[in-house]
């Protein structure tokens, strides 16, 4: 899929934070970056096996880092780029922080497929149930966030949860 170049630059960074998260074993091949006003205001990766909390995603974590520096739960005009599909808790974070745009990779079938237990509710099935106004861009750098995924299935000492 086609991009701006900034729009290149903040999943790039979205899965170099997801690498990080592999390497150090803190959780999933998943990545989150919060734009807001061309800048971006959060960078996370899953933390769930580090931080022992099932809630630690990459975009809850992203949405709690944005929502600091803002002072804000309304993340409004923000956009979270996002190296997989956010499940339904992520998505319903992104609708209830108001972010403007979610942009995505992988799909969650991609990560069902190597294990992880995950609800095959898709975003655009999630925004249309709750008439979010959301706006939903997938299959983002798909094949570099396949990749991403490729480097997981290669990891030792990985926990699928």
């Amino acid at each position: 899929m086609k991009g701006s170049r900034a729009q290149k630059k903040w999943m790039r960074q979205a899965l170099r934070s997801a690498y990080e998260g592999i390497r150090k074993l803190e959780g999933g091949p998943f990545g989150a970056v919060i734009v807001h006003g061309g800048k971006a205001i959060a960078v996370s990766h899953n933390r769930v096996l580090k931080k022992k909390d099932a809630t630690c995603h990459a975009e809850i974590n992203a949405i709690r880092d944005a929502s600091r520096k803002l002072k804000s739960f309304d993340l409004s005009g923000c956009v979270i780029y996002a190296t997989n599909e956010p499940c339904p808790m992520c998505f319903s974070a992104i609708h209830w922080a108001r972010i403007s745009r979610v942009v995505y990779g992988t799909a969650i079938a991609d990560v069902r497929r190597r294990g992880f237990n995950e609800l095959s509710i898709p975003s655009r099935q999630m925004k249309k149930a709750g008439q979010s106004p959301v706006l939903i861009t997938a299959d983002f750098l798909k094949k570099e966030c396949l990749e991403l995924l490729v480097a997981w299935d290669k990891q030792e000492n990985k926990k699928v949860y």
